[in-house]
């Protein structure tokens, strides 16, 4: 039997002009500042006026660690926010923006799948309402204003070795890892090294997406340390006096973007901040607008639930002052078989004790989230070579672990085929079981808060860090930053730093490379093993087979 392709189903979708969705929520035309006719920005002076309203409850979806066969983790978000309303419930959901770089790189898109997806979905893949434009152009002019303050003068006696402010650009592109700049004369500056991260690891796009409103978002970018002086002491963006035109180029960019799901359901996309390089979640102020919202908000976390989701509980929820009361873990029957063992090729051919060998995986992020005090459902999301022996293999090994395993066919069905995953997200979220907790208090030793993530989260033996980065991370506490989360720089394909280790290994060391500050965003990030922060194109990008076709439309991104 054939399927249509995702971008064919998003096509034929039915969607109501963007008002009528806002309406659905309790937003007035006059608060809604529409891009055409299927999406729009919400004015501040709405997420303002809700600010009294009770919470509703939070549900984080997050997943294994991701593998070539597929787990379908933004497809399960939207396909449970669809499931939600289908049985009665006033739900939406809150993602992340796509990137451009790993859309034209590897992935394709990030919008769903199937009959679970949010629309317009071409858009929600480019260039969207350009917030991510305006995050790159923000920091380029932070950037071009400290070479600019260097050239006149350098009233701040920046010591040019010690620039810490890199640029970005919304692309892969490995040839800007490093490079030099201001050559060509005495007209171009001082000459320097200097090298470019992709915009979804900017510090910029982490402050936008942990501000609370406009006032929050200068201060933070005002927070932000750009290089050190000569006697090793910060200077701050506020020195340079870039905060306030940053903050002007970012002003729309921080109102949330309202669209919907091809079921007609509200959803927020707003922020991207990448997982592994990141911190993995879609804005603060759109979550917390969709708390007043709605009664039950379905988010999701970047990758795995080692990465995404313990940056969630660590840093999103203790910044915002949020906790979710139930977590969604997608797996498939196809990626337990890989993590099994079993080669991309041969997963369409029934083979239970590879399924039963890939279930460690899945049991090591079940206890994982387990340890931060919430309640966990397994969401199987189904694929049709799935066989009832494999499906029910999980189903089993789930209850080992003391949770329950739904089967959830949304990508097929849509929310026919995820109402009984909704049942049971509704029932732990009602539960009060919930008691959430962060693995690390604030004021921990810094050290010790990337040993706790390491040997909690990874299951590892030790931290590998040479005496130069344990004595930044004593000089930053002394500075007054060791009330700070750390952000882990990490591959997302493995607990280990070593993207080829499938399953749940242990006994294993955590290598950290490089620790930066990212004081205006308010966490420590660590660099460990080969992770990059500009990822590079793969050997046959997917921009080779994006094109417009005949009749105007974009072929080969989904």
């Amino acid at each position: 039997m054939s399927y249509k392709s995702d971008i064919e189903i998003a096509r034929e979708a039915q969607k109501k002009p963007i008002q009528e969705i806002g309406a659905k929520i309790g937003i007035s035309d006059s608060d809604l500042l529409p891009y055409g006719h299927d999406k729009a920005k919400v004015s501040q002076a709405f997420i303002d006026s809700v600010q009294s309203k009770q919470d509703g409850k939070l549900i984080l979806v997050t997943a294994i660690n991701p593998t070539p066969a597929g787990e379908g983790k933004t497809t399960t978000t939207v396909g449970l926010g669809d499931g939600l309303n289908r049985i009665g419930k006033n739900a939406m959901i809150c993602i992340r923006e796509a990137s451009l770089g790993p859309n034209f790189g590897m992935k394709g898109g990030a919008a769903g799948g199937g009959y679970a997806q949010v629309v317009p979905m071409e858009e929600m893949n480019l260039h969207f309402t350009g917030d991510f434009h305006a995050i790159t152009s923000a920091h380029s002019l932070l950037s071009a204003m400290i070479d600019n303050h260097i050239y006149w003068g350098n009233e701040q006696d920046i010591d040019t070795r010690r620039v810490a402010w890199r640029r970005v650009v919304d692309m892969n592109d490995r040839a800007l890892r490093t490079i030099t700049a201001s050559l060509g004369g005495v007209s171009n500056g001082f000459p320097r090294e200097a090298g470019f991260d992709i915009t979804v690891a900017s510090e910029v796009m982490a402050i936008l997406c942990l501000a609370n409103d406009l006032k929050d978002l200068e201060k933070r970018l005002g927070d932000i340390i750009v290089a050190y002086r000569r006697d090793k002491t910060p200077v701050y963006c506020r020195d340079i006096k870039a905060e306030g035109a940053m903050t002007v180029l970012l002003k729309d960019a921080m109102q949330p973007n309202l669209v919907q799901t091809l079921e007609n359901n509200p959803a927020f996309v707003h922020g991207g901040p990448f997982a592994n390089i990141a911190h993995g979640c879609n804005s603060v102020i759109a979550t917390k607008t969709a708390l007043k919202v709605a009664d039950y908000v379905v988010t999701e976390a970047g990758f795995g639930a080692d990465l995404g989701a313990e940056k969630f509980m660590n840093i999103k929820c203790r910044k915002a002052g949020i906790s979710p009361s139930a977590v969604v873990v997608v797996a498939t029957v196809r990626a337990m078989k890989m993590n099994g063992g079993i080669a991309k090729a041969d997963l369409g051919a029934e083979n239970v004790e590879a399924v039963k060998k890939g279930c460690a995986n899945l049991g090591r992020h079940i206890e994982n989230v387990k340890s931060f005090g919430v309640p966990v459902v397994v969401a199987i999301n189904h694929f049709v070579t799935d066989t009832d022996a494999e499906v029910q293999a999980v189903k089993d090994y789930c209850g080992t672990h003391g949770v329950e395993a739904v089967l959830s066919r949304h990508w097929e069905l849509g929310s026919e085929g995820s109402a009984d995953l909704a049942q049971k997200v509704v029932e732990l979220a009602d539960s009060g079981q919930a008691n959430f907790s962060p693995i690390y208090p604030d004021d921990m030793p810094l050290f010790e808060k990337i040993e706790t993530i390491a040997k909690r989260i990874y299951r590892a033996d030790e931290v590998l860090a040479d005496q130069k980065i344990r004595n930044q991370l004593k000089e930053w506490e002394e500075a007054g930053y060791g009330n700070l989360p750390v952000c882990m720089a990490k591959t997302q394909y493995s607990f280990t730093t070593d993207p080829n280790r499938r399953g749940a290994p242990v006994g294993h060391s955590v290598p950290v490379r490089e620790v930066r500050l990212s004081a205006g965003a308010g966490f420590i990030v660590a660099v460990c093993g080969e992770i990059m922060t500009m990822p590079g194109l793969p050997r046959t990008p997917a921009a080779e087979t994006i094109r417009l076709n005949a009749d105007g439309q974009i072929e080969g991104l989904f």
